[in-house]
C-alpha cells in the first residue's frame, strides 16, 4: 500500500504482504550505476488461452523463426522502467523482471503463436528453425508514465514488427502497435500487471497479423520442404544467416 506522505522521488509500495520499494533517482543518467539491489521479482509473461482470440482460422504451411527483439535505449534490461514527469527515464528500485526484457517479449510473441495452434513450425532464432519467415521486432516503448510525481501511472507497451523472407531477407510486410492503460494503483505490482496486460494485447495483434502473411514463394514453387514436413524435424534444421538480420547483445 501507498504511504500516505512520500517526499518527492520518493515512492513507497507494497511489496506483496511485505517490504516497500522506491523510485531510483538516476540523477541525470540513463540508467544507476551497478545491479539493483535484491528485492522482488515480477513476471509480465502473459497467459496465452488455447485458441487465441481474434486469430482464428486455417493453419499456416510456413515455418517462423522469431528474432530476440531489439529495444529502445534504457529498455534492454532487467529493471522495470518508468518515466518521471519532467521526462526523464527512471526504474523502481529493488525489483526486477525475471530477465532481460528483450527475452521476455520474445517469449511472450512464441507462446502467442503457439496458443493459436495454427502454425507448427514456430521457434525462437536460437532454437535453429530453419523458417521461412523470420519475425524481427523491436520494443519502443515498455514503461510506467508518470503524469505527476507519486501519482497513479499510466502505462505504453509499443512494439514494431517486421516479417521478412529467410532468404533474401526481403520484408514482406511492416506492423506497429501502442496499448496504454492505468495502473489500479501506484503500486509495482498494479504496474506489472497493466504492463502484462498491455503485452498480451499487443502479442495477440502481431499474432494475428502475421498469420494473415501469404504463403511464401518458395513454399508454393516447392523449393524448399513439403508443407507437410513435421516441425520437430524442422526445428532441428540450421537457421541461415539470421545474424545478418541483426547484431544481437553479448550475454
Amino acid at each position: 500500500m501507498i504511504a500516505p506522505k512520500i517526499p518527492r522521488r520518493l515512492l513507497l509500495i507494497g511489496a506483496g504482504l511485505t517490504g516497500s520499494l522506491a523510485l531510483s533517482g538516476c540523477g541525470g543518467k540513463l540508467l544507476d550505476i551497478g545491479p539493483p539491489e535484491p528485492g522482488p521479482v515480477y513476471t509480465v509473461l502473459p497467459k496465452f488461452p488455447q485458441g487465441l482470440e481474434g486469430t482464428q482460422g486455417a493453419k499456416v504451411a510456413w515455418a517462423l523463426s522469431i528474432l530476440q527483439p531489439s529495444a529502445a535505449p534504457g529498455l534492454d534490461s532487467e529493471r522495470i522502467a518508468l518515466t518521471q514527469p519532467d521526462g526523464t527515464l527512471d526504474f523502481y528500485a529493488r525489483v526486477t523482471y525475471p530477465d532481460r526484457l528483450p527475452p521476455i517479449v520474445q517469449q511472450a510473441l512464441l507462446n502467442g503463436f503457439e496458443a493459436t495452434g495454427r502454425i507448427d513450425a514456430v521457434a525462437r532464432e536460437q532454437d535453429a528453425l530453419h523458417a521461412d519467415y523470420n519475425l524481427v521486432t523491436e520494443i519502443k516503448d515498455f514503461r510506467a508514465h508518470y503524469a505527476v510525481t507519486d501519482g497513479i501511472p499510466n502505462i505504453t507497451v509499443a512494439l514494431t514488427a517486421k516479417l521478412t523472407t529467410s532468404h533474401g531477407r526481403a520484408i514482406v510486410s511492416t506492423f506497429s502497435t501502442t496499448q496504454n492503460g492505468t495502473a489500479s494503483v501506484n503500486s509495482t505490482p498494479a504496474v506489472a500487471q497493466a504492463l502484462q496486460q498491455a503485452l498480451g494485447a499487443a502479442v495477440t495483434e502481431i499474432v494475428n497479423w502475421t498469420l494473415s502473411a501469404p504463403t511464401p514463394a518458395t513454399r508454393q514453387s516447392g523449393a524448399t520442404a513439403s508443407p507437410g514436413k513435421p516441425a520437430e524435424e524442422l526445428l532441428h534444421e540450421t537457421t541461415r544467416g539470421s545474424e545478418r538480420i541483426r547484431n544481437p547483445r553479448p550475454r
